[in-house]
């Protein structure tokens, strides 16, 4: 009796790895606008993207079945993110002047020097106060959705927006 057991675990394994590869494809489409809106840089979100795939794919047997694919991955991409700009923090490399373009804008010279302002402040936040105020005020995503990629709570995301918000007037208002 012990023989047909062994086939039934298999074909319940199968499954369920079946289930992790199709939840995962189904996931990589919000997870490369989220990479997007991490980095602004579309080659850099597919590297995200794949390396995220790649960590997810070899981590697959700390997945939890019935939880969310999507939370789960868009953390390991957040967390990676991070992992880069922490090596790369004294690095600043703009050698094509692409990034200074982006900086400028046309203009009254007091709406430019107060959007220079702002994103000097914006740099000063910390990497999790910089990503809640991205995902809700410049992508305009609600609390709700901010909330399901990020794997928290409606109350936490509010919470961490009125702390960025109120750091950043801080800050504005030190300069």
């Amino acid at each position: 009796m012990p023989a047909p057991e062994a086939p039934r675990r298999a074909e319940k394994t199968l499954g369920k790895e079946e289930t992790f590869k199709q939840e995962l494809t189904d996931v990589l489409p919000p997870l490369r606008t989220f990479a997007k809106s991490l980095c602004h840089n579309p080659t850099l979100a597919d590297d995200l993207v794949q390396d995220t795939v790649v960590k997810a794919l070899s981590n697959q047997d700390k997945f939890q079945q019935g939880t969310s694919m999507r939370a789960w991955t868009f953390t390991i991409l957040r967390n990676h993110y991070y992992s880069i700009l922490r090596k790369n923090k004294r690095e600043i490399e703009d050698v094509d002047g692409k990034m200074a373009s982006l900086v400028s804008v046309e203009g009254s010279q007091e709406s430019a020097s107060d959007l220079k302002e702002l994103g000097e402040a914006f740099a000063k936040l910390t990497p999790d106060h910089q990503e809640i105020l991205m995902m809700t005020r410049v992508d305009g995503r609600s609390y709700a959705e901010t909330a399901e990629l990020l794997g928290i709570v409606v109350g936490t995301v509010k919470s961490r927006v009125n702390r960025a918000q109120a750091r950043l007037i801080e800050i504005m208002g030190n300069t």
